[in-house]
């Protein structure tokens, strides 16, 4: 089988259940925002040296998949896929709290940076933030439900302590805004 179809060729893909649209619908641009995430958290993850920080990023890449599925998929078609519930955050909310809980309370802004691995941290919370806003133009023209949006709010919240655990974890101070 090839990897190429050539069905695209005119500008229109395929969306999970065999409806076609046109490459540039919201629809589309909201599941490859969410897969451009998916990618930048693979890279995050190949310079990683925090196992604890790996083992969380490799279940969210998974949970992503997911939700790019819950999005190419209509809530009209017949397809069984999972559908993301504004419960599918509490996880996230979880981490957040534990991870929290060792940082210094935040009295300042921070400026993204710090190690590597923070400031790849920093980049996905902005590209999943970019995802969020797709998701969210996507609900104003189609029921979701409230699941996806819930999510990536939560999971670009999650990136951003994230950075700043493995900052803490290098050793590497924050640079906070000086306004």
């Amino acid at each position: 089988m090839k990897i190429y179809t050539k069905t695209g060729d005119k500008g229109d893909t395929s969306l999970f259940g065999g409806h076609r649209v046109p490459k540039d619908a919201l629809r589309i641009e909201a599941y490859g925002s969410v897969d451009e995430l998916n990618s930048v958290l693979g890279l995050v993850r190949s310079g990683l040296k925090e196992t604890e920080i790996d083992t969380i990023l490799d279940r969210i890449q998974q949970e992503l998949f997911a939700l790019g599925a819950d999005l190419a998929t209509p809530r009209s078609t017949a397809k069984n896929v999972r559908r993301f519930q504004a419960q599918d955050a509490h996880p996230l909310e979880q981490i957040i709290d534990r991870l929290d809980g060792s940082l210094r309370p935040l009295r300042n802004f921070i400026l993204p940076g710090g190690s590597s691995a923070a400031a790849s941290l920093h980049f996905a919370r902005t590209v999943c933030r970019r995802a969020e806003r797709a998701v969210v133009r996507l609900a104003r023209n189609e029921d979701l439900g409230d699941g996806c949006i819930v999510y990536l709010n939560r999971l670009s919240d999650l990136l951003f302590v994230l950075a700043r655990y493995a900052n803490h974890l290098s050793g590497t101070p924050e640079s906070t805004w000086k306004a």
